[in-house]
């Protein structure tokens, strides 16, 4: 059975004070609010995933992730954060391969495939960003473009590594612009990429991944989208920085 994962990428946002309140208003919230079928994941800046971990209660289904890490475990990196650091402070979920690591890090499939790697050996859960780019959306082939992102990142794993990988389709067309790509459009997405990690591993494993969706997904438009089969939740920005959308999202299951 595939979890219902609402994960929220608060992205370079928040200070200190505002992490840890942020933080607190989602877990009480959700303690209040939400069954145990879903699983939160805060996903906050680095210098504040400590002070983070520490508000998150043990018996819970709010869990801590960070938003990237280095596929070299440590060395002359400077600036750079291993994914064994990450492990040894708690975080269980990373972030591999966000569109914004893509377009300003230059951030290739293949390091992406060194950077999965990294996160399952350290024992944490990848969850790799696939999408594409509005030019492809209009005048390419979208379909080709994101299985190639899959393909070339993550099919080298073996069935038991490829069973704890969570996918997080983004519309690149849709984040932050306002645009969202319809219910009929994610679907259909996410069913497409189901069937090319089927192709690859059979469908028992395929019928078991989170597929989540990325693209402006809101309070107002969760219920529609979390509606379809194949979309088992939103890896969320903007509306994450308010406990409130952010809880509501999760509530439209």
């Amino acid at each position: 059975m595939r979890k219902n994962i609402v994960a929220g990428n608060w992205k370079m946002n928040k200070d200190h004070e505002g992490a840890l309140s942020l933080t607190s208003e989602v877990v009480h919230m959700a303690g209040d609010e939400l069954t145990d079928d879903v699983t939160l994941v805060i996903i906050p800046p680095f210098p504040f995933l400590k002070p983070v971990s520490s508000l998150l209660p043990e018996e819970s289904h709010v869990f801590l992730g960070a938003q990237n890490c280095h596929w070299e475990n440590s060395g002359a990196f400077t600036g750079e954060v291993s994914a064994s650091m990450l492990a040894s402070i708690g975080v269980e979920y990373v972030v591999i391969g966000h569109s914004e690591r893509r377009e300003y890090f230059s951030e290739t499939n293949e390091q992406l495939a060194r950077k999965v790697d990294a996160v399952l050996n350290q024992g944490m859960i990848p969850i790799f960003c696939c999408g594409e780019p509005l030019e492809i959306r209009e005048h390419g082939d979208p379909y080709q473009y994101v299985t190639k992102q899959l393909t070339e990142s993550i099919f080298h794993l073996e069935e038991n590594e490829m069973a704890k990988v969570v996918i997080a389709y983004e519309p690149i067309w849709a984040i932050g612009t306002g645009k969202t790509a319809t219910s009929d459009q994610a679907q259909y997405m996410h069913a497409a990429l189901r069937k090319h990690i089927e192709e690859r591993y059979g469908k028992d494993l395929s019928s078991r991944i989170s597929i989540l969706y990325g693209g402006s997904c809101k309070p107002s438009n969760a219920p529609d989208l979390f509606s379809c089969e194949d979309v088992d939740g939103g890896l969320i920005g903007g509306a994450s920085l308010s406990s409130r959308d952010f809880v509501d999202i999760a509530k439209s299951f």
